[in-house]
């Protein structure tokens, strides 16, 4: 698929709700909006180094310097099938980060391994009923696990030797993921569309379809009509056209309706 490019729109600013940022730090927020939207005018973002659109299972993440950090993380991949999800973004985080060789890959890395580590530390009865359901992006429930995710990232980092500036630079794609409309930089976009990738390939279907207590086909649909324009680089458009269309074709979701 090779998606029309096309000026950034404008950029928003997120919702106030309970919990939100500060006044100050939402000014932050908006600047670092701006100057990635500055920096990267053209939506899909093009792509720098070569795509791979072939199943995420031939290239899974393979960095073993991280085994640190998911051996300090294995409670928090128990939940809401986290032990799926992030291995799985973490393989598309790497693809992305060839593609996008100008990103800071690392950053991307320990950011998109740990942005969902904060829903082992809310109340598990409501994240699908909550998390999942109605305007599921302004959900408490999802500010929650982003805070919790900033929480984590807090106390394990700072003993695998991780400076506190990058800590908190990991805290800031975190804090958001979910809830805020926009990217605030390269590697923020990177860690959001690894987030939405998963999702594509036969596991992720499989799995957060019934998070959504939908069948196959009407999540495929969804897939192709909200997930993919959420998509904001053109590696991640490619990869979803790719995934989706074998996924589709595997399901069956044209017959089985």
């Amino acid at each position: 698929m090779t998606t029309p490019k096309t000026p950034v729109a404008d950029t928003g600013t997120a919702n106030p709700v309970t919990d939100s940022p500060a006044a100050g730090d939402l000014a932050a927020v908006d600047s670092a909006t701006a100057d990635f939207a500055a920096a990267y005018p053209v939506r899909p973002v093009p792509a720098q180094g070569p795509v791979d659109t072939a199943p995420i299972a031939t290239t899974p993440a393979a960095l073993h310097e991280l085994d640190g950090l998911w051996q300090a993380v294995v409670h928090e991949t128990r939940t809401r099938g986290n032990d799926i999800h992030l291995p799985i973004s973490l393989a598309f985080a790497e693809r992305l980060c060839r593609a996008y060789p100008e990103a800071d890959a690392e950053l991307v890395r320990v950011a998109t391994l740990l942005h969902d580590t904060g829903w082992a530390h809310v109340d598990e009865s409501r994240i699908i009923s909550e998390g999942f359901a109605g305007d599921w992006r302004k959900a408490a429930i999802r500010y929650e696990h982003e805070k919790q995710g900033c929480d984590v990232a807090r106390r394990v980092l700072p003993g695998l030797g991780y400076s506190m500036e990058f800590i908190e630079r990991v805290c800031m794609i975190i804090d958001g993921h979910d809830t805020r409309p926009v990217a605030k930089s390269l590697e923020d976009a990177l860690m959001r569309d690894a987030d939405r990738l998963w999702r594509f390939d036969q596991a992720g279907i499989a799995l957060a379809s019934s998070w959504f207590n939908m069948d196959p086909a009407t999540y495929t649909d969804r897939l192709a009509e909200e997930i993919v324009p959420e998509l904001i680089t053109q590696a991640a458009h490619d990869m979803a056209s790719a995934d989706l269309n074998r996924s589709i074709a595997l399901l069956k979701t044209a017959v089985i309706r």
